[in-house]
């Protein structure tokens, strides 16, 4: 049998091995201790994500069955069968906000990746080349960014129509141009400096030049942009749905319960309207600490801050 001593060395190594091999760990903790709002809204990022992923295994009820006239408009904490409540014809309230932030998250990462990608590609490939390519690239996107976020996604729908795939296309239209622009300015600077000059004195061509030198350079920018544009996208969503230009009424989003159900009904059933909107205004806040950290963390011009 092993002793005490024994005991305790044997701890001592395992733990020593696992600070020695689990570094992402170790940043978590460290980063923890540098931003613990960032820590927070890290914390609130995971939780959401793992709702969106577990739906279908937590809700405790389909999102669109309803629980019969007798179980409408059933305060929260009232029953165990309808925690947190339901709705104006007995369908759960908390099985709706796991679905619902199930399409918030993958409308949100989806729209973001693409138009976060798509831009910054298109920023740096302007600033590189610059000259009439530049000019003309930066035109379009100032006619893009002339027209409030808002509108933009609402003329987009309206055009395209109410579909998942449609709501899409309408935030990475909104968000591509954003990323353009603040990845240009930081690929004008990348393209000036020696490493770059160097690999074009020897005749590397454009191709090589710009994902081998210039994008690995910019993936610091590229991760701040999607961290903080993912609550923003998701308030979008939120607020196309909150119209009735967004998703169709029969899917589960927190914009479509604020509209449906929380403005009709914010005397009988106040539920309605402030489940949701905390489950977004948590969401975008998270997201947003989390971003706000990352980048104080990634931006080699603010690590000395905080």
């Amino acid at each position: 049998m092993l002793g005490v001593g024994t005991t305790g060395e044997a701890f001592g190594l395992v733990r020593r091995g696992l600070l020695h091999t689990t570094p992402v760990l170790r940043g978590a903790v460290g980063f923890s201790r540098r931003k613990p709002l960032g820590a927070i809204g890290a914390g609130i990022l995971l939780v959401l994500i793992l709702v969106a992923l577990l739906a279908p295994l937590i809700s405790p009820h389909d999102p669109e069955e309803t629980h019969g006239h007798q179980n409408v408009h059933v305060p929260p904490f009232e029953t165990t069968n309808l925690i947190l409540g339901s709705d104006q014809i007995g369908r759960d309230v908390m099985s709706r906000l796991f679905y619902g932030a199930r399409v918030s998250l993958y409308v949100g990462v989806v729209s973001v990746l693409i138009g976060i990608t798509l831009g910054s590609l298109l920023g740096v490939v302007s600033a590189y080349y610059g000259g009439p390519f530049d000019l003309l690239m930066q035109r379009v996107v100032d006619a893009f960014m002339a027209f409030p976020s808002l509108v933009l996604g609402l003329a987009i729908m309206a055009l395209l129509g109410s579909t998942l795939n449609n709501v899409i296309i309408a935030l990475v239209v909104v968000l591509a141009p954003t990323s353009v622009r603040t990845v240009r300015s930081q690929a004008l600077a990348i393209k000036e400096m020696d490493y770059v000059l160097a690999a074009r004195a020897v005749g590397a061509r454009d191709f090589r030049i710009i994902f081998i030198h210039v994008v690995p350079n910019c993936l610091a920018l590229f991760m701040i942009l999607v961290t903080i544009q993912l609550g923003f996208a998701i308030l979008v969503e939120a607020s196309l749905s909150f119209l009735g230009a967004g998703l169709p009424p029969n899917i589960a989003t927190w914009g479509g319960m604020l509209s449906e159900a929380g403005t009709a009904y914010i005397r009988v059933a106040p539920w309605l309207s402030i489940l949701p909107g905390l489950a977004i205004s948590l969401a975008v806040f998270g997201i947003n600490m989390f971003g706000d950290a990352l980048r104080d963390v990634l931006d080699p011009r603010l690590r000395g801050a905080g």
